[in-house]
């Protein structure tokens, strides 16, 4: 057995003073350890928005009526709160299920070895995102589920998103200087699909603070604009980027494009295949709570999709360190 080593003073004063430092020093994980707390990251920020909506969509949004405590009186949700009041503080304890994969984010990254910063940067980005959304939670609660604020909130959640998909990608290239992969007609084309998938995205947050899902059983206010003429808006722009994630890919075919890219643009195109297909579905149904619920997560991955085509137009390659070759090392002898 390998014998443990005893920790000082001096190790306990450097653990307190900077713990990421102090565990870096002692441990080194592997690229495989690193990119799946990335991924980690990303699946619960997907997972937490997933399960918000399930808060939503269960009426259970004032399950716990104040904020940071459940009741006035009582941290946690108590058995006179029923069903509701479970459904909300469960959705509330996620949140320190999401901060500790962003932690492990955070502290893979700064233990990789070289470290590297942008990455542990990215983790902590995710860090503070989730913080500043846990507050506007918060916030919504206590402004009785104002429409405008849930909205904010899943469009938080979104960032949050982004970010987390950014550091995962980030894993799996090096530090090197972006290179092109593409050219600049077709980067042009896919800033065009991210604005119309960004619209796409804040237009279905109008049809949910529009729509009759509004959170709780009590009255909640709603966005006064017509529930069916912003859907109808929803889907025009669906359609765009549908068309325009096609016209992409048909570009891509025919100027023989890296497999990253075609890859990356086919994947996004079946998602959007099926969240239409979901989309139309709960529409003319009346918006059944299971279809809704898939439709969000559908979001989800749409928006990962898109973001991931955008990433893959570059590469990033690893920055090697210059080595000196045998004639200077034989100057270097000499001298």
């Amino acid at each position: 057995m390998v014998r443990v080593p005893n920790l000082t003073r001096a190790d306990a004063l450097s653990a307190v003073r900077n713990p990421l430092a102090f565990i870096a020093e002692r441990w080194t994980p592997t690229t495989r350890t690193v990119r799946r707390a990335a991924l980690t990251a990303l699946v619960m920020s997907v997972v937490i928005v997933v399960t918000g909506g399930a808060v939503r969509l269960t009426s259970s949004g004032l399950g716990c009526p104040t904020w940071p405590k459940c009741t006035d009186d009582s941290l946690t949700a108590t058995s006179e709160m029923g069903f509701h009041g479970a459904i909300e503080f469960s959705n509330r304890m996620l949140t320190y299920v999401l901060c500790a994969a962003v932690g492990w984010a955070i502290v893979a990254a700064r233990s990789q070895k070289p470290w590297r910063r942008g990455l542990t940067r990215l983790g902590w980005a995710q860090f503070w995102i989730v913080m500043s959304n846990a507050v506007l939670g918060g916030i919504v609660v206590l402004v009785g589920l104002n429409p405008y604020t849930v909205a904010a909130h899943f469009l938080l959640s979104t960032a949050l998103i982004t970010v987390a998909a950014l550091m995962w990608q980030r894993t799996r290239e090096g530090d090197g200087a972006p290179r092109p992969l593409v050219g600049g007609s077709v980067q042009q084309l896919v800033r065009c699909l991210v604005v119309a998938a960004v619209l796409l995205i804040a237009v279905g947050t109008v049809v949910t603070g529009a729509g009759p899902h509004a959170g709780d059983s009590s009255k909640v206010d709603r966005m006064h604009v017509s529930w069916e003429d912003v859907a109808k808006l929803h889907a025009v722009l669906a359609w765009i980027v549908v068309t325009l994630t096609f016209a992409l890919w048909f570009v891509l075919k025919a100027v023989d494009a890296p497999r990253g890219p075609l890859h990356r643009t086919r994947d996004l195109f079946l998602i959007l295949l099926s969240q239409g297909v979901i989309g139309y579905v709960q529409y003319f149904t009346d918006l059944p709570e299971a279809l809704v619920a898939v439709h969000m997560l559908g979001s989800c991955l749409v928006w990962i999709g898109v973001v991931r085509v955008l990433l893959a137009l570059r590469e990033r390659p690893e920055i090697v360190a210059d080595v000196p070759g045998p004639a200077t090392e034989s100057a270097l002898t000499r001298a």
